[in-house]
């Protein structure tokens, strides 16, 4: 989640979608967008990638607002398509009403998942080595590959089963 802009106005946006996430996190993904939404009336709007990941069918639903990536790496190369990339929808939580559609991809034990924030660089997840750990791994991401004029986020989760 990153809020517009800069400074106390987008970091109250920001606090204000977490504590939504917060309240209502047991609803589905796009339920979830709509009560950031109705949190964030009268404020900044704020951009987010969610993912919900089901340990028991071994899937994933994920959906992106905004300027917000996400990928899914796969352990297993043989496993096509070796990699996933999030389409986030248009818009901005709270600025205007939007009505994301969420996309399931199957797991397997070993793949990971990266959301991160428009302050990361486009292309970095060629550069990674899927041998570390996904703390490793965020590590990596947040030192050398941050644009540097903008706040970064990266989140990296692997799926063990």
């Amino acid at each position: 989640m990153d809020g517009l802009g800069h400074g106390q106005d987008a970091a109250s946006a920001a606090h204000a979608a977490v504590g939504a996430l917060d309240r209502y996190s047991r609803e589905p993904l796009t339920d979830l967008v709509r009560r950031c939404h109705e949190a964030l009336v009268g404020l900044r709007g704020v951009v987010l990638g969610l993912a919900y990941l089901d340990p028991q069918a071994a899937t994933m639903a994920w959906l992106g607002v905004g300027n917000v990536g996400g990928v899914l790496l796969r352990a297993d190369l043989g496993n096509r398509p070796s990699r996933i990339t999030l389409v986030p929808n248009a818009g901005f939580i709270g600025v205007e009403q939007t009505r994301p559609r969420t996309r399931s991809v199957p797991l397997a034990p070993g793949d990971t998942v990266i959301l991160y924030s428009d302050g990361i660089k486009d292309g970095f997840a060629e550069s990674l080595a899927l041998s570390n750990t996904p703390q490793e791994i965020a590590d990596f991401v947040i030192t050398r590959q941050v644009k540097g004029n903008d706040d970064a986020l990266v989140l990296v989760a692997r799926y063990a089963r």
